[in-house]
């Protein structure tokens, strides 16, 4: 199928080919028929994507720091590497789409296979959507005019929040189109409007629909708003313009009467003077999207819906009452439209939105019959063919084109497959990338290919087991990315299921122990007559609370998903199993207390190690240090970037790029299932460390020593 695709790093808009998506639980397939082009936030999207590198920096100083911070710690090449990995990352355009609904996923049950929706699908021929941001389209709504709920649903929100009254005066300032869908709804709502913008033709649209127009570069909007209401100011402004300029929001106070109300649904310069707000005592709020449920993971993500009886307007909830509101003809949509382009021209219409201030509402047409298959064949075979190794990666996340196809491209491995059922964007690209021959969003071809003798996992924390456990019955050998299971139900069905099938591989991984820093720190302890003493200090980073990671369900939580690296590291140096674990963590008014903890480990040979895993510290400082204390001597490694030797004789010093180990790991197991030879981490360390993880969250828990 056909998707348009931003490159933030070239600023080229491609109309590109990727694999069709395959509806998860709670989804919705959507066939596309059409879409609306948001000319406020893409057009500022394509704009900061054709800006140089300075340009970019400016745009976003925040994220200027958080590279100042990673080159103090990681390096200047890593961390100019992954800077033009995330710029040449490609971006889905859009968030205004109708069409028919081809399929459900498990869990639907409000949508039928031809029902026609809105959803905030991107501009693709077909589109997989949550169900909770979908909405059925009634039958005398067109989908021209559908295209404008999501759009149109942005404006409602900040209309609900600004709680306007019949017969209040109230500015708009912005008459692009949500300023001029909001001028529409608040006239619904019996409130006088006027309308602020520098375009005559778009206050012309807005005078239409019944306000007052005021062209701010002609007349001053002060004044104007000042003389409307005679003399009291307006009692409340909505601003949904697109500027930098900081002037705005200082005209929106001085507009007010006192306690007037403003809200911000659009992006303007936000440097408030305090005068404006306290000699009034305004109100200010920034609108957030189209309503309750946004960003909200169990809401969009999970379909948890909220009742309405608490949460009476949600994201689901404004879209259905925009629909309603055009349905009854209180809500003139169609009037809005400039310009119709067909999907094949979609170049001419970004150009528009670019370079032709008079664009408004674009809308991009579809064709009837497009492409579903799931699978895109990318690149020839015959370079790889007669290689051992046949591969399929499943999962396009984060990891998978940052870490994991990167590494990859670089072994003995044929790359036939990248799969991934609903990011087939991120398939598609990793599939150009890095040699792989075929990028699928079908959840079963991977699987049932008779070449594909091995199957690289790094999906979410919660599918691993589930896909561990299937790689090794479909007869494949199988490297996921770690945790290796959630619990111990998950990790007594992997033991049963690899014993069941010995002859197959199964690793995890667990990269830091491949680190040339690490080897050379077995190599300096090779012989040793003492049990070591190890500490791990991990400034791992907040992670906001609501985030999947935290999840018991979805992540496990940072200790068992990520704290495990290091167990393993210690255990791996040790040369032995973890025999007992006691951990504390955090306790008090923090959000999170499991991701502030420490873990004190024993080993069998009476080694001792601890992992301290903090999550409150220092961007700046390093996030990785590791110390040995072996026989009068000390090795200590800052951030896999340089290792330094106390009391070793011929040893001092060894220094040099950042390397955790990612490329290693991967070329040597693949190495291990070409030629032959015993699993490179036996199935009895990878229970012992898994289970070690778990240990350490049921001790902190239960205030208590367990033993392994």
């Amino acid at each position: 199928m056909k998707q348009i695709l931003q490159n933030l790093k070239t600023g080229e808009t491609k109309l590109e080919e990727v694999p069709c998506p395959s509806p998860g639980r709670g989804q919705v397939l959507i066939k596309t028929s059409k879409t609306l082009i948001s000319a406020g936030t893409e057009r500022m999207l394509v704009e900061f994507s054709k800006g140089g590198l300075i340009a970019k920096a400016k745009a976003q100083p925040d994220k200027v720091k958080q590279v100042l911070d990673k080159i103090k710690t990681d390096g200047l090449m890593p961390t100019l590497e992954t800077v033009f990995k995330r710029l040449d990352e490609p971006l889905p355009l859009g968030y205004c789409n109708a069409g028919v609904v081809l399929e459900t996923g498990p869990g639907v049950h409000e949508f039928r296979p031809g029902d026609r929706v809105v959803s905030n699908g991107s501009h693709a021929e077909i589109v997989c959507v949550p169900k909770n941001l979908c909405a059925k389209i009634p039958d005398n709504v067109t989908d021209e005019a559908a295209t404008f709920t999501v759009l149109s649903s942005i404006g409602l929100q900040g209309i609900r929040l600004l709680k306007p009254e019949l017969g209040e005066k109230i500015v708009v300032v912005g008459a692009g189109l949500i300023g001029l869908v909001v001028v529409q709804l608040l006239r619904a709502n019996g409130c006088n409007v006027m309308a602020v913008d520098l375009n005559d033709r778009r206050l012309e649209m807005a005078r239409q629909f019944g306000a007052v127009p005021c062209n701010s570069g002609v007349s001053d909007p002060v004044t104007a708003a000042t003389t409307w209401t005679n003399g009291v100011g307006a009692d409340a402004v909505i601003i949904t313009a697109s500027a930098k300029s900081d002037e705005i929001i200082h005209q929106a106070a001085e507009m007010c009467r006192k306690r007037g109300r403003i809200v911000l649904v659009g992006v303007i310069g936000l440097n408030l003077r305090r005068a404006d707000f306290y000699e009034k005592e305004l109100t200010f709020q920034v609108s957030c999207s189209y309503g309750a449920g946004r960003y909200d993971e169990l809401y969009e993500q999970r379909g948890q819906d909220y009742p309405v009886g608490y949460v009476r307007w949600t994201e689901q909830r404004n879209f259905q009452a925009i629909l309603d509101i055009a349905s009854a003809g209180s809500l003139q949509l169609e009037s809005l439209i400039t310009d119709r382009v067909k999907l094949a021209d979609v170049e001419s219409a970004y150009d528009k939105i670019l370079n032709d201030r008079s664009a408004l509402g674009v809308i991009l047409e579809f064709p009837d019959q497009g492409d579903t298959g799931k699978t895109l064949a990318v690149h020839s075979a015959s370079a790889a063919k007669g290689r051992k190794v046949v591969a399929a990666m499943i999962g396009a996340g984060n990891f998978a084109k940052m870490t994991m196809a990167p590494a990859l491209v670089h072994t003995n491995a044929r790359l036939k497959y990248v799969a991934d059922i609903s990011n087939v964007v991120s398939a598609g690209d990793i599939a150009k990338k890095y040699q792989i021959e075929l990028a699928t969003g079908d959840p079963d071809e991977p699987w049932n290919d008779p070449e594909v003798n091995t199957v690289f996992i790094a999906t979410g924390h919660s599918s691993h087991a589930a896909l561990v456990c299937k790689g090794l019955e479909f007869g494949k050998n199988v490297f996921v990315e770690k945790p290796l299971a959630m619990n111990q139900e998950q990790l007594n069905k992997i033991v049963e299921t690899a014993i069941q099938h010995p002859t197959q591989h199964l690793m995890v991984g667990f990269n830091r122990r491949f680190s040339p820093y690490i080897q050379k720190m077995k190599e300096l302890l090779k012989g040793r007559s003492e049990p070591l003493a190890m500490h791990f200090a991990a400034n791992a980073g907040m992670i906001p609370p609501n985030v999947w990671v935290h999840d018991p369900e979805l992540g496990g939580g940072r200790i068992i998903g990520e704290a495990c690296h290091y167990m393993d590291l210690l255990a791996y140096l040790a040369g032995c199993r973890i025999t007992s674990v006691a951990s504390s963590m955090m306790g008090g008014g923090v959000a999170v207390h499991e991701d502030k903890m420490s873990i004190v480990l024993s080993f069998e040979d009476g080694s001792v190690g601890t992992v301290n895993y903090f999550a409150n510290g220092s961007k700046s400082y390093p996030k990785e240090i590791l110390e040995v204390y072996s026989e009068g001597r000390i090795l200590r490694l800052d951030n896999f970037r340089s290792l330094r030797g106390f009391g070793f004789r011929g040893f001092s010093r060894m220094s040099g790029k950042m390397d955790k180990g990612h490329q290693h790991e991967f070329r040597a197991f693949t190495d291990r299932l070409a030629h032959g030879g015993e699993p490179l981490i036996s199935l009895d360390e990878l229970i012992n460390v898994t289970q070690a993880s778990f240990a350490a969250m049921e001790s902190a828990v239960e205030r208590k020593m367990i033993l392994l």
